[in-house]
């Protein structure tokens, strides 16, 4: 059963309008189905949005940041929980323990470092949590087309499609959730 989800996501504000607007699709539909989101703590970017949206659906968020960053004044003090860890790494293993499922919503280099430790991890059996990819909009295409190239080129084992689904709404990543829970 998927109790919390822990959304990877970017920090930016000048990401484009319809990824905003799934952050808060997917926000709100964690909170009308009770399951609490876990994510890195600030309230900026997109990562503002998904906890703003869950807070206002009376859903949970617990919110994971380093101190660094809650001095540079990013933090979320808005949520139900905010933990303020030590190092990224501290963040990092436990957005991955609280985790139920995860959710990957456009990103940059931090999401993508998040991502790609979380299928690594799964393609090395340290977990079997179901990875959704919310490919707005496109936005993971051509990092599915470097997928596809590693394996062709025998640099992860056949199957690898298998550790993540994508889904181009936050309505379908929603839909998938309801079938594992």
């Amino acid at each position: 059963m998927i109790s919390s989800v822990t959304v990877y996501c970017s920090s930016s504000s000048k990401a484009p309008q319809s990824y905003f607007e799934e952050a808060t699709i997917l926000g709100r539909g964690l909170a009308e189905r009770n399951i609490g989101l876990v994510f890195g703590g600030g309230h900026v970017g997109l990562m503002g949005r998904t906890a703003d949206a869950v807070m206002q659906g009376g859903g949970t968020v617990k919110g994971i940041i380093p101190r660094f960053l809650e001095e540079k004044e990013v933090a979320h003090y808005g949520i139900t929980e905010l933990h303020v860890v030590e190092t990224m790494h501290e963040r990092k293993m436990l957005l991955t323990g609280w985790a139920d499922a995860f959710v990957i919503l456009p990103g940059g280099f931090g999401t993508l470092d998040e991502l790609m430790e979380i299928l690594t991890w799964k393609h090395l059996g340290q977990h079997d949590k179901p990875i959704i990819l919310l490919n707005v909009d496109g936005f993971w295409d051509q990092l599915l087309e470097f997928f596809e190239r590693i394996a062709a080129d025998h640099m992860v084992k056949p199957g690898h499609e298998a550790y993540y689904a994508v889904c181009r709404t936050a309505e379908e990543a929603l839909a998938l959730i309801d079938g594992i829970s």
